[in-house]
C-alpha cells in the first residue's frame, strides 16, 4: 500500500526527521493561504499521487508569489497527472502540497527496502540524486552505493558512516546524516515498510540535511497491525478494478492486452500469461482468487474481470486441490449469468471433482469452450480474442 508524500513527510517528522515545512490544499485558495502561513519568499506546489515521475511530467511547480501559488495550484487540482510510472489515463489530483523554497547545493538518494535475494533490508545511496536516478543506476551503477543490514543487529554506526564518507558529506551535513539514516532505518521496520525512498535528500547551502521528497509503501500483509497506516489508504489512485478486488480479497494487476485470466494460484497465473504471450496474445489482467475462494468469490473475480471494457476473450485456468473444480464451475456460471457476458470464455479446469466441474459447464447451456489442457486453452483464448 503506498501513501502521499505529505502523508509520508508527517511520519518524518512525527519521528524527529524534519522534512521541510509544509501543508497540504485541496483547493486553490487553500493552497495560497498555506503559503502565506508558511512564509518566505518562494514556493513549491506538489501534486499528491501515487506514482514518481511528477517532476518531468509537470507535476511539481516552482511560485515566486502567493497569485502564482494560486494559479499553479489551480492548474493541478482536478486533473489527472500522467507520468513514465503510472498507467496511460494517469491518477488524480485531489490535493497539493505547499511547501518553503530551500536554497539547495547538492542533491543525494537515499531508500531502504527489503532486499528477498539477501534475505535483509538493504539501505541503498548515491551521490547523484534527483529526476534521472533512473538513468544513473543504468548507466553508471558504479556510483550506486549499497549496505546490507543484519537481521538482529540492524543498521551499524559503522555502515552509516562509510555511506556519510562515500556521500562526500562533511561538517553539518556528515552529522546530520548520522542522525538521520538510523531513524529512517527505525521507521522501515517499526512500520513495516517495503520502501523508503528519499530522492533528493538536500543539503542546503547553510548545510542543513532535508528529505526534500519522500516515497513509502507499507507492506499489505502487515496492515493487520498497521491500523493507523491502512486507514491512510487512498483508493481514489489504484485503479478501480484493483481497488474492488482488494475490498474483495482477490489478487489483481491490470495490465494493458485483450485476453481476461483467471487463475488460483500465482505461479500458475504467471504461466498461463506467459502462454498467452507466446501464442501471440497479450493478456489484460493477473487475477489469482486464491486456492480457497467460494463461488461467490470467483462470481465478483469475474465480474472484476470483465470489468475491463478492453477484454475481448476469458481465460479460466484452474487447478483444482484446496478449491474443488465444481465449485469454480458453479461460480463461473453464477458469473456469466448474472453479468450478461459477452466474450468467448474459454476454460481448463484440472484436479479435485474435475469431472463433475466439466459436466456442470456441460450442462449450463452458456457458450463455455472446454479445453483439456492449458496449451489448447492458450490458442483458443488468443484465437478468440482475435
Amino acid at each position: 500500500m503506498n501513501l502521499h508524500e505529505f502523508q509520508a513527510k508527517q511520519l518524518l517528522r512525527e519521528a524527529g526527521l524534519a522534512p521541510p515545512r509544509g501543508e497540504v490544499a485541496d483547493s486553490p485558495a487553500a493552497a495560497k493561504e498555506a503559503a502565506a502561513r508558511l512564509g518566505g519568499q518562494g514556493w513549491v506546489v506538489k501534486a499528491q499521487v501515487h506514482a514518481g515521475g511528477r517532476g518531468k511530467a509537470g507535476g511539481i511547480r516552482f511560485a515566486a508569489n502567493l497569485q502564482e501559488v494560486e494559479s499553479c495550484a489551480a492548474e493541478l487540482l482536478g486533473r489527472r497527472l500522467v507520468t513514465y510510472q503510472n498507467a496511460p489515463e494517469g491518477q488524480p489530483v485531489d490535493r497539493v502540497l505547499i511547501e518553503e523554497g530551500l536554497a539547495i547545493a547538492r542533491e543525494l538518494y537515499v531508500s531502504l527496502l527489503v532486499d528477498r535475494a539477501a534475505e535483509r533490508v538493504a539501505v541503498v545511496a548515491s551521490a547523484a540524486g534527483g529526476m534521472d536516478i533512473e538513468e544513473v543506476a543504468r548507466s553508471h551503477p558504479d556510483e550506486v552505493l549499497r549496505e546490507l543490514c543484519d537481521p538482529l543487529l540492524g543498521l551499524q554506526d559503522y555502515q552509516v558512516r562509510s555511506l556519510a564518507f562515500a556521500l562526500r558529506l562533511t561538517g553539518q551535513a556528515y552529522k546530520n546524516f548520522c542522525r538521520l539514516l538510523p531513524g529512517l532505518y527505525r521507521l522501515f521496520v517499526e512500520l513495516d515498510l517495503t520502501l523508503l525512498e528519499v530522492n533528493p535528500l538536500v543539503v542546503t547551502q547553510d548545510d542543513r540535511l532535508l528529505p526534500l521528497d519522500c516515497k513509502m509503501a507499507v507492506d499489505d500483509n502487515a496492515l493487520y497491525r498497521q491500523g493507523r497506516l491502512a486507514d491512510l489508504r487512498d483508493d481514489s489512485q489504484a485503479d478501480p478494478r484493483e481497488a474492488a478486488a482488494h475490498e474483495a480479497g482477490i489478487n489483481y494487476v491490470a495490465l494493458s492486452g485483450n485476453i481476461g485470466c483467471m487463475v488460483n494460484g500465482a505461479g500458475l497465473a504467471m504461466a498461463t500469461m506467459d502462454l498467452i504471450k507466446l501464442h501471440g496474445g497479450e493478456p489484460a489482467n493477473f487475477l489469482d482468487v486464491g486456492g480457497g475462494a467460494s463461488a461467490e468469490t470467483v462470481a465478483r473475480a469475474f465480474k472484476i474481470l470483465l470489468a475491463d471494457g478492453q477484454v475481448r476473450a476469458v481465460l479460466v485456468n484452474i487447478f483444482g486441490g484446496i478449491m474443488r473444480c465444481d465449485v469454480i464451475a458453479e461460480g463461473i456460471v453464477r458469473a456469466v449469468r448474472e453479468v450478461g457476458v459477452q466474450v468467448p470464455v474459454v476454460v481448463r479446469l484440472e484436479g479435485t471433482n474435475v469431472d463433475q466441474g466439466k459436466r456442470i459447464l456441460g450442462e449450463s447451456g452458456l457458450a463455455i469452450v472446454s479445453a483439456a489442457d492449458l496449451t489448447a486453452a492458450a490458442r483458443h483464448a488468443v484465437e478468440a480474442a482475435r
